[in-house]
């Protein structure tokens, strides 16, 4: 990663974590899933009224001439439903964005992209665009999206000439007044405009704030001008200062450039940021009939310390309440959590019991791999404890094909594995596993070291001080 983009990438996941975090969305996040920009969707408008738009730069003014021309909207109307009501599919910046846990998005387009992917990933998305729904809002929604120049489906109210702009401040004040606010409470990350899109200039026109010192600021992604793109030297070096400029004037409004020299940059960096985040939380994944040389009590102690000082750490820890193994996470993370309620938070445990009986169309087995793959997903490291279920029918401990199964999982998703080898069963055949093959399972993390004094190791307190400096080594590459 770039040194220049590692303090943004720093900032913003800090922002994220404290649930600080909100994305302002542009022409741009659509145009990469294959919708048109602002000089695409106004085409042939601008050819209606004799006018070329690559020639124009005033595009808003360029659809109010052709609303008095046609003598109202319905023209434009159209355009907008035929143009946005497309199928297209979502773009991997979209999915980054969806899996982060950001609350607020805020959006000059007109399509349904962003609150689609949101719901792709089961979170209930509270989309609000007009006046009307401000003052109610979703129940146990996960995620609020304001579409603050109007929705596809409601085109006749869409903000798009000049006329509406300018009454802007009187229709949707109340929009503005939101904005505002989170503007002040939040940080921004403007992803999707470009310098030559006119709802970059005419956003921030409306939100403008009586900015002080100690104000939050704000982040936009901003793509370098290439030679490529202009016809001479000449366009470049004026471009390029025009460029510098417009940056400029970002930081009047408390909003940094980020500075990427291609598109596919932004993608690295909202990857990175995914990555980082993910490797702040830990799945622990484990069952236990019975607890082999350990005993119960020292077993349980062990998981109850390990959840207690993952949780003074800073991290998050995400379990399925495993048998004989969940109450002692819970149990251990909620005592820390408890002891210093104004350091730690109860977001901090995550705990997603398995569903114990099939519904819908889907048989239990599978409900139960669905389940699995979004419970991961949501971490970087996972840790495995003990491992063994009775069977039945034999009426003997077998080794448990579910904790192999959130094994797999967790290495196809990226994570890093920590079986504890003392604790036996299935997480000590895991042990073996990834000693075999150090390189596959912690890529270019230096654990081997640590990893291999897990072995045979029985001392709780020396086993957790393994563990953590296991993870923030993963953390600090």
């Amino acid at each position: 990663m770039k040194a220049e983009h590692e303090s943004f990438i720093k900032d913003f996941l800090e922002s994220i974590i404290e649930n600080k975090a909100a994305i302002f969305a542009g022409a741009g996040l659509s145009v990469g899933a294959g919708y048109v920009d602002w000089k695409g969707l106004l085409k042939d408008a601008a050819e209606e009224i004799g006018l070329d738009v690559k020639k124009e730069d005033d595009l808003i003014s360029l659809a109010q001439f052709h609303y008095n021309e046609n003598g109202g909207r319905s023209k434009l109307n159209k355009k907008i439903l035929k143009v946005f009501t497309d199928e297209v599919e979502a773009t991997e910046n979209h999915g980054i964005l969806s899996r982060l846990p950001i609350d607020t998005f805020w959006t000059t387009n007109y399509d349904s992209l962003i609150e689609d992917s949101l719901e792709s990933y089961n979170k209930i998305v509270d989309v609000k665009h007009e006046n009307g729904q401000l003052p109610n809002s979703t129940p146990k929604r996960d995620v609020t999206v304001y579409k603050m120049h109007g929705d596809v489906k409601h085109a006749h109210d869409a903000i798009i000439t000049r006329d509406d702009y300018e009454k802007y401040f009187r229709t949707h004040d109340p929009f503005v007044t939101t904005l505002k606010g989170d503007l002040t409470t939040k940080t921004f990350l403007f992803i999707g405009f470009s310098f030559s899109d006119p709802n970059l200039d005419y956003a921030l026109s409306r939100v403008r704030l009586n900015f002080h010192e100690g104000a939050s600021h704000h982040y936009c992604f901003v793509k370098t001008i290439s030679e490529e793109e202009c016809e001479d030297k000449a366009e470049f070096d004026y471009k390029t200062r025009r460029q510098e400029l417009l940056m400029n004037d970002l930081k009047t409004y408390q909003i940094l450039p980020v500075i990427v020299n291609s598109y596919s940059e932004i993608t690295d960096i909202l990857s990175e940021i995914e990555r980082r985040y993910k490797l702040k939380s830990v799945f622990i994944s484990g069952s236990a009939e019975e607890y082999g040389e350990w005993g119960r009590d020292r077993a349980i102690k062990l998981i109850h310390k390990l959840s207690s000082k993952l949780i003074s750490k800073n991290y998050r820890i995400v379990n399925g309440f495993g048998w004989g193994i969940g109450s002692a996470v819970i149990n251990g993370a909620l005592e820390q959590i408890y002891l210093k309620p104004k350091k730690y938070s109860e977001d901090q445990l995550i705990v997603k019991p398995f569903p114990q009986f099939a519904t819908g169309e889907k048989e239990l087995p599978e409900l139960w791999q669905d389940y699995r793959e979004r419970m991961i997903s949501l971490t970087g490291i996972a840790i495995f404890l003990f491992g063994n279920k009775i069977d039945h029918k034999a009426q003997t401990i077998v080794n448990a094909g579910g904790v192999r199964k959130e094994f797999d999982i967790a290495v196809r998703q990226g994570c890093i594995p920590i079986p504890i080898h003392s604790t036996g069963y299935i997480s000590k055949e895991l042990w073996d596993e990834v000693l075999e093959n150090t390189k596959k399972y912690f890529l270019e993390n230096d654990l081997k070291e640590d990893f291999e004094s897990l072995l045979d190791e029985f001392a709780a307190d020396k086993i957790i001080q393994i563990v953590i400096r296991m993870i923030e080594k993963i953390n600090k590459k």
